[in-house]
């Protein structure tokens, strides 16, 4: 292992001034803020704040109805934590594969497994997509699979906060849709969530069992099991004051993606993934793609092992679902497409604070194994 200064994935970037007077604000008002922030941002009517987008996806499904039995189509190549939530309320997840422009659902697939349930006479209770890596799914086609079919869809844009599709934002479409603040995003409120919504009821419903579903009155009176999903004031705070920096945030990464691109691009076997006519990536992570059959032997796992010895963080995609042990009973829609993005593709460090002089290491790094 190198002595050199480690170079983190993407590490949180702080550089604006907490204000510590905010908090001697009502917490609820401190919150209200942030919501209003980011729902305004996006372009939702409803937001509300939790403690994460793992706790914002199990509220969104909670609300939908979402029970035992229930099937939901999820998206298989993702991080757990999007599939997780499915298994929390006894339902069944439906693994779907991903087309190989975005990485994400692939919407003829999507479609397949609707009729093939619809002849068992099934019907799944929700869509569950990903904005892989900030880059945004294909809505436009997605959607109106779902809308002719009559399902609801879950957005999952952990990933994809600033991104635009068609110049609209993620965390703009479905009847649910939600965000990440955890501590590796774009922004960060050192962890939290947000579940956002365009339908006033869904949204006081999610307030109502994230607050564990207590009645209104002052008496604790419970008729339903709660969670204490609510987002703290100190973390809506914090989210603020790094809010002001968000646009700032995606165009460093964005730089960073470009760098990458004109860097390694032209080296053997090497590809990204590109982004469609109307549609803006966040980059949230940078991921490089090697074809061993292209690139003169040169493997994911060997770039990785070099980075590793210079101590630079990366990691493999994320490993599809439909691959996973905890899911190995779930049925799913393979057309082998995650599986070549898994065992090719490699996250590489995507931190806004990220220097010129690191970003040449991690090239040169790269660069050694080809040469």
């Amino acid at each position: 292992m190198s002595n050199k200064k480690p170079i983190e994935l993407s590490p949180p970037h702080f550089n604006t001034a907490f204000n510590e007077k905010m908090l001697m604000e009502e917490p609820a008002s401190i919150l209200a803020a942030f919501e209003e922030e980011v729902r305004t941002y996006v372009g939702r009517p409803h937001a509300v704040a939790v403690h994460s987008g793992t706790s914002a996806i199990h509220l969104a499904l909670k609300v939908l109805g979402i029970g035992k039995g229930d099937i939901v189509l999820c998206q298989s190549l993702t991080y757990a934590a999007t599939a997780f939530p499915i298994m929390y309320e006894g339902a069944q997840p439906v693994f779907i594969d991903s087309e190989p422009d975005t990485g994400n659902m692939d919407p003829e697939l999507l479609e397949k497994a609707i009729l093939e349930l619809a002849e068992k006479g099934q019907k799944p209770g929700a869509i569950l997509l990903v904005h892989l890596y900030g880059m945004p799914a294909k809505m436009k086609e997605i959607i109106e699979i779902a809308d002719h079919h009559g399902i609801p869809v879950v957005e999952d844009a952990a990933e994809a906060l600033g991104a635009e599709y068609h110049n609209t934002r993620c965390g703009n479409f479905g009847k649910l849709s939600i965000l990440s603040f955890n501590s590796n995003k774009v922004i960060t409120s050192g962890g939290g969530g947000m579940l956002l919504t365009a339908e006033r009821e869904l949204a006081e419903k999610a307030l109502y069992f994230a607050t564990q579903a207590k009645d209104e009155g002052t008496v604790m009176n419970h008729r339903e099991v709660g969670y204490n999903y609510r987002m703290n004031h100190v973390n809506a705070a914090l989210g603020a004051s790094q809010f002001t920096k968000l646009n700032e945030r995606i165009r460093k990464r964005r730089e960073i993606f470009e760098f990458y691109k004109q860097s390694l691009g032209s080296l053997p076997g090497i590809s990204f993934l590109s982004e469609h006519p109307q549609t803006c990536s966040s980059r949230w992570l940078t991921t490089l793609f090697i074809d061993p059959s292209t690139s003169g032997g040169v493997t994911r796992s060997q770039v990785q092992e070099a980075l590793t010895k210079e101590n630079i963080e990366s990691r493999p995609v994320w490993k599809p679902m439909h691959l996973q042990p905890v899911f190995k009973n779930c049925p799913a829609y393979i057309n082998g497409v995650s599986e070549r993005l898994f065992t090719q593709g490699l996250c590489l460090p995507s931190g806004s604070n990220l220097s010129p002089h690191n970003l040449e290491r991690i090239s040169s790094a790269i660069k050694n194994v080809f040469s």
